[in-house]
């Protein structure tokens, strides 16, 4: 299935750009195009439960994750159920002097039948998550 790494340098601190990428609340308020609903199930210290849908290209996806966060070093989310049930998500956070490099490892589980062949026949989940991406980083630098 899908496995893929993005990274990208942002013109900000470390302990800002980790609180919006790991501020899953307010994905819905930021950016409503590719997050339509984000309903928080459960907090614990730093492991959240959250219902979410997921525009992932031309498919929305339903999914329930489990958010856990190592302020500001990393932020994983592991996908427990839901349309890409087993997915995985992980965001590391590097400080330099006046930008952060954020690394992105993205392992994709792809479940039934239809979504399986719509997303490989399109072929650019990478891509898709690429735009989540830059919609991100545009809303920390600006």
């Amino acid at each position: 299935m899908p496995q893929f790494s993005l990274q990208r340098t942002i013109n900000a601190k470390r302990e800002l750009v980790f609180d919006i990428f790991s501020n899953f609340e307010n994905y819905q308020k930021l950016l409503p195009q590719h997050f339509p609903s984000v309903r928080v199930r459960s907090i614990r210290n730093n492991v959240a439960v959250v219902e979410e849908y997921l525009n992932l290209g031309n498919k929305e996806l339903l999914i329930m994750a489990k958010h856990v966060s190592d302020n500001p070093v990393s932020h994983e989310v592991f996908v427990i159920g839901g349309d890409i049930k087993g997915s995985y998500f992980k965001q590391q956070f590097i400080e330099f002097e006046n930008t952060t490099k954020v690394i992105f490892d993205i392992d994709l589980k792809l479940k039934g039948k239809s979504l399986v062949s719509s997303m490989l026949k399109k072929n650019n989940y990478e891509q898709d998550y690429s735009k989540i991406l830059d919609d991100f980083v545009k809303i920390i630098e600006n």
